[in-house]
């Protein structure tokens, strides 16, 4: 049976308890969704956005999903902690998909719920860049989803604190979670997120993420994605961005420990003179699988992109990586730039790594490039010349590997905790101190 097949099914039994459970926004999509979901299918490697991945298998396990939207025993903040010292942040949770509100103070007008709270609001942008025509997870996770978190800042309002998402992973038995985040900032706003994603059971959970993005004119975000779960979760998260004119927007997407990830990013740079810079950072080891797929669309003239990604593969972890720069007729005065840069640091490690350009304009400056290596023989050489331990010298180059990835992180005391959780995970630390106690403790 396609494991398609006892989705279809699920839905067909428990539609009435879905929409019923539902925030409304969700409910209107649903129908639609759903059709495209059972026209495309989930993902398969036939198709060429998804050959380095199998997204189809990772769902034929038997998941439970929580239709009735039970809650889960665990008080968020009793339980988990997960500090940034010397960071002062406006604090949330979601419990798998469920928003729980903290009552932390926030400027004039601006929104951090859940979609029942401002069914209208969420209504006129949810769906609207998340096409499920064209992509059956997008379609999938659309249909199931039952709330969602809204992030919503007005115009010409700046939130100073960061907003600090944990996302926890929470269930007894092997869960599927469809988390739904719509994310809004009207012209000349400005804010920083931080979502961290969190696991606190051992069982296996699949996870599916769509977040749309709207920055208006002038508005400036800095979105900033934390994996550290687990070898038993699967992630498959897509990221939609559109970026009027003059807006400022900067992703920083960071895998320290997984099972599988499949992350998918579009960004549509629609106003002039808007710039994104866009990162990424993978570190893998045993048998964990990344793959990061990338579209700027270049729309209009005169934008800036600058893309960067970095992996560091180890053991036998898979890594991938396919970016594309869609410059169209109209985009003159495009300036766009990509990077890709991997470390195999062992001969069992594999990386597929596919840089792409497609160009319609004329006047434009763009370029791309990519490359898979090893750990430099003569650097570990000259190090040990110098007493320092070859595991160490490994260490060490790995470390400055990553480095500039993290370099591009827009807030001091953020940037300072990612220098210790990439240090932490290679030496295989990072597993020690899951709910970050020990960080805490250590940090006192």
């Amino acid at each position: 049976m396609r494991p398609e097949q006892q989705y279809i099914d699920l839905y067909a039994q428990a539609e009435a308890l879905l929409r019923s459970h539902s925030a409304e926004p969700l409910n209107r999509l649903r129908a639609r969704a759903f059709a495209d979901f059972e026209r495309l299918g989930f993902p398969t490697r036939q198709q060429e956005a998804y050959k380095y991945t199998d997204i189809s298998k990772s769902f034929e396990p038997d998941y439970g999903m929580n239709l009735k939207r039970l809650q889960m025993p665990v008080n968020p903040n009793e339980v988990f902690r997960c500090d940034v010292p010397n960071l002062s942040t406006s604090l949330y949770f979601m419990v798998n998909d469920a928003f729980h509100a903290t009552g932390r103070a926030l400027p004039d007008g601006v929104i951090v719920s859940s979609f029942h709270d401002h069914a209208e609001l969420v209504s006129r942008y949810l769906g609207t860049l998340a096409d499920t025509a064209t992509d059956g997870i997008t379609a999938f996770n659309t249909a199931f989803a039952q709330d969602g978190l809204l992030i919503y800042v007005p115009k010409n309002v700046m939130v100073e604190k960061p907003i600090q998402l944990i996302n926890i992973l929470r269930s007894d038995v092997p869960l599927l979670v469809n988390r739904r985040v719509l994310i809004v900032l009207e012209d000349g706003a400005q804010a920083r997120l931080l979502a961290c994603d969190h696991a606190m059971d051992e069982v296996n959970f699949l996870t599916t993420q769509v977040i749309e993005v709207f920055v208006g004119q002038n508005a400036v975000l800095d979105l900033y994605e934390l994996e550290e779960t687990h070898t038993g979760n699967t992630r498959l998260s897509n990221l939609y961005v559109r970026q009027e004119a003059g807006s400022n927007v900067l992703l920083n997407g960071m895998t320290l420990t997984c099972g599988t990830t499949r992350n998918t990013t579009r960004v549509l740079l629609a106003g002039e003179q808007a710039e994104l810079n866009l990162c990424g950072m993978a570190i893998a080891d045993q048998n964990q699988h990344i793959d990061n797929r990338t579209v700027i669309d270049h729309s209009v003239p005169s934008c800036r992109s600058n893309e960067l990604y970095k992996y560091v593969l180890d053991e036998q972890a898979t890594g991938a990586f396919a970016g594309l720069i869609l410059v169209r007729p109209d985009a003159q005065h495009t300036d766009a730039r990509q990077t890709n840069r991997n470390l195999c640091a062992t001969r069992d490690a594999r990386m597929y790594t596919q840089p792409q350009l497609e160009i319609y304009a004329d006047d434009v400056k763009c370029s791309h490039g990519a490359t898979v290596g090893q750990l430099d023989d003569m650097a570990l050489f000259y190090m040990r010349q110098r007493g320092i331990p070859l595991r160490e010298a490994r260490l060490l180059l790995m470390f400055a590997f990553v480095n500039e990835v993290v370099d591009t992180i827009r807030l001091d005391a953020l940037k300072d905790r990612l220098h210790l959780l990439v240090e932490k995970r290679f030496r295989g630390e990072l597993g020690k101190c899951r709910t970050c106690g020990g960080c805490k403790k250590e940090s006192v």
